[in-house]
């Protein structure tokens, strides 16, 4: 149940928002209304209404298996999350890959038909396209894209890129059986190229990072300029140590997912214990 709050000023319906972002876990990352409403202790109309206000704000989507969160939910916590360096985990191993390439590195999650940059480490190269924190490219036509896209079944792949983009950007036209061929191809040999699909020049390889379950989260990728680099020298010499940066970033998150907690030490004025937990 959402906090009930003692003071004048205390929001009710601000409350019940943040909970029902909160009932969201890794073992339930999706929920029916109906399982929304029973998991928040509210009346479906209510948490209905809920609901079509994070869609609309971008912080949950619908769809066949029901809501899920976006990683725009992700806003809400980034001080919190810089504070545990969450996403600077990628960063050493990101760094590592740039030294031995000497080419541009990236991690990036899916949203609806998007990828979002989370973490990267760039280098001064003539590429067409300028990519930072945050960027936004449709999925379909990056490495990245089609790594996560080729972890998922093929009727989810083919849900998020039925949306539309939000980069800004005039999304390729794939057939479902281009679109099929391509993710299955990607699945069959675990990594995905994007070669010169997204625009003029550029060409990339990307593999999925997996969290302490298995579950492919986001993807890193090697970004060069296709008249520097060839397909074969992106998969012969590059792909073994983008896998094993992979690798390490996928432990790393894990280690960190089963971190031990144990209670903190009690405050609060005598007689009174306030209980929290504290991680080792």
């Amino acid at each position: 149940m959402a906090e009930r709050g003692q003071g004048p000023d205390f929001i009710e319906a601000l409350a019940r928002g943040l909970h029902v972002l909160r009932i969201f876990s890794a073992d339930k990352p999706a929920m029916s209304l109906t399982e929304v409403a029973s998991g928040a202790e509210l009346a479906r109309p209510t948490a209905r209404r809920i609901l079509l206000t994070l869609e609309e704000l971008g912080y949950v989507r619908s769809g066949h298996a029901g809501y899920t969160l976006t990683p725009r939910v992700l806003e809400l916590g980034m001080a919190y999350i810089g504070a545990l360096n969450l996403w600077d985990m990628a960063r050493p191993h990101l760094e590592e890959l740039v030294s031995f390439t000497g080419e541009s590195s990236s991690m990036a999650q899916l949203d609806g038909s998007d990828i979002v940059y989370v973490a990267r480490v760039a280098v001064p190269k003539l590429i067409s396209l300028r990519v930072d924190i945050g960027t936004r490219f449709p999925a379909m036509v990056t490495s990245q894209g089609r790594a996560l896209l080729s972890a998922m079944d093929r009727g989810s792949a083919h849900e998020r890129l039925s949306e539309p983009s939000r980069s800004g950007l005039a999304a390729k036209d794939f057939t479902i059986a281009q679109i099929d061929e391509i993710l299955d191809e990607t699945a069959q040999r675990g990594w995905a190229l994007a070669d010169q699909d997204l625009a003029p020049g550029v060409r990339s390889i990307a593999v999925p990072v997996r969290d302490g379950r298995g579950v492919a989260r986001a993807a890193m990728n090697i970004t060069v300029h296709a008249a520097e680099t060839t397909v074969d020298l992106l998969r012969e010499r590059y792909l073994p140590r983008l896998l094993a940066a992979a690798a390490d970033t996928s432990a790393d998150w894990s280690a960190w997912q089963n971190r031990p907690i144990e209670p903190a030490p009690a405050r609060g004025q005598s007689g009174h214990k306030d209980v929290g937990f504290a991680v080792r």
